[in-house]
């Protein structure tokens, strides 16, 4: 809303800058040619809000009107800005619709490993710490949510103070529509604490006062789940001593003053066969544990993943464990939740940077570094050490030391098939021309080799290390798929 009435501010500047007295006479005009009663028509100061931001509760009859009496009566110009008006009004109640309730969901019925996660969160958030807020962040499918409401059932379970319980999705990663609005997130809450319709202020600093004044020695708990960034998560934190705050978040929050921030790692080789044990059943399993261990490895440890394929082999028991190799392995891990978890994170990305996780899979190895980006992109390293740092960020990339980064393999995977349907075969083989020059320029032994990739018949850098005296291949397709040297 903000940034359509910075849009209708630059229209009164195109339209000469009428001032809001003229502006109101001329709705007045035409409200009396179309017949409206003069009890409806707009006084000026009403007519000068809508051109203050902040504004939340549009009146979009008068905001239509204000065009008008800009741009005239010319049909084309106001459809497209009543068309820009619902859209913004439909994002605007999209945003307002929130899941908040005054107790927890349900947590996993399974839950595996993390145990010194869960020590560290347990005497970070304990009554007698200062440490009041702590942020829980990780890739997509690592499991925040289920540790975040994990620990804060232990807590309840522990203390059993009968202090207030507030749960919040902010919809931060959600695949379709806008983030939570955190007004609307603190009129619920702030109804769930007791707060009747006319108490709850219209301002958004008003509401997160009187929310902070309610909980001020209550030692509440709050989970706020999945938020989009700091901002959004300002004015729900309590803020007083003693409230405990856990956040999940797939963005590193490095703008939350006094938060602990506590990355959430992939599972343990031990704690990810374990969980294939609880979902797939330990008879399943038990047959062949290398082969699980093997699995665990290629799905990267990662627990969405894992529980995918837990249930795929619970439900069908005619596989073999070694039928799962690594192309199906991967295609059902991502047809069954992990795409969908990817997309949401890619999809909030900006379009350069989407364009080099995708080039990326065209890497014979799952690392790289700000100069093979820089080239891959055909942009300078500057760009792309900023690109890097933002798929850092939304953790679909690692860092590994301070100039080195490694997908994981799933993400590697859906780089690879996002390749061929976003980047044209023309532009995949300039990236690949100037990857190959990248390699000469640093004098590796590189080569070519021909490899089709999700159907395409495409050279490949192919780079020699003189070590090991080994040829390396990518990682992620299986040899079968390279066709000729």
């Amino acid at each position: 809303m903000d940034e359509f009435i910075a849009e209708l501010r630059l229209l009164k500047a195109w339209a000469g800058n009428p001032s809001i007295t003229e502006i109101t006479r001329r709705i007045h005009r035409d409200w009396q040619q179309a017949g409206r009663p003069r009890g409806e028509w707009p006084a000026r100061s009403t007519v000068g809000n809508c051109f203050q931001v902040g504004r939340r509760r549009p009146n979009c009859d008068l905001l239509l009107a204000v065009v008008q009496a800009l741009v005239g009566a010319d049909e084309a110009i106001l459809s497209v800005w009543r068309q820009s008006l619902r859209a913004v009004l439909g994002e605007a109640e999209a945003a307002a619709r929130v899941s908040a309730y005054d107790r927890l969901p349900a947590g996993l019925s399974v839950f595996v490993g993390r145990t010194d996660l869960v020590a560290r969160a347990e005497v970070l958030l304990a009554c007698d710490q200062e440490v009041t807020t702590l942020s829980l962040e990780g890739m997509p499918g690592v499991g925040k949510t289920s540790l975040a409401l994990h620990i804060a059932h232990r807590l309840l379970a522990k203390e059993r103070t009968g202090a207030p319980v507030l749960f919040a999705n902010l919809r931060g990663s959600a695949p379709q529509g806008p983030p939570a609005d955190p007004a609307a997130v603190l009129e619920t809450f702030l109804r769930l604490l007791g707060a009747t319709g006319d108490r709850i202020p219209y301002d958004l600093d008003a509401r997160a006062a009187l929310y902070r004044q309610l909980l001020a020695g209550t030692g509440a708990l709050v989970v706020l789940d999945d938020a989009a960034d700091a901002e959004q998560l300002r004015p729900l934190l309590p803020g007083a001593p003693g409230c405990r705050t856990v956040i999940t978040s797939r963005h590193a929050l490095t703008g939350l003053g006094g938060a602990t921030r506590l990355p959430v790692p992939l599972l343990e080789p031990d704690d990810s066969v374990e969980l294939l044990r609880a979902t797939a059943g330990a008879d399943r399993i038990a047959p062949d544990i290398t082969a699980v261990q093997q699995i665990a490895d290629l799905l990267g440890h990662l627990p969405l993943a894992l529980s995918v394929i837990g249930r795929h082999m619970r439900n069908h028991p005619a596989w073999a464990l070694s039928d799962y190799y690594r192309e199906p392995l991967i295609t059902l891990a991502l047809e069954d939740g992990v795409r969908t978890a990817l997309f949401a994170s890619d999809a909030r990305l900006e379009k350069e940077t989407r364009r080099l996780l995708r080039l990326m899979a065209l890497q014979p190895s799952q690392e790289i570094d700000a100069a093979t980006a820089a080239a891959l992109l055909g942009e300078p390293s500057v760009a792309a050490e900023r690109h890097l740092a933002t798929l850092t960020a939304a953790h679909l990339l690692e860092r590994t030391t301070p100039d080195r980064f490694r997908l994981h393999s799933l993400v590697h995977a859906y780089a690879e098939e996002r390749l061929c349907i976003d980047e044209p075969a023309s532009r995949m083989q300039q990236a690949l021309g100037r990857l190959l020059e990248h390699g000469r320029s640093r004098n590796a032994a590189v080569g070519l080799e021909t490899r089709t990739i999700r159907g395409f018949r495409l050279p490949i850098p192919r780079q020699h290390s003189e070590a090991d005296g080994e040829t390396r291949l990518p990682q992620h397709l299986p040899a079968g798929r390279v066709l000729a040297a």
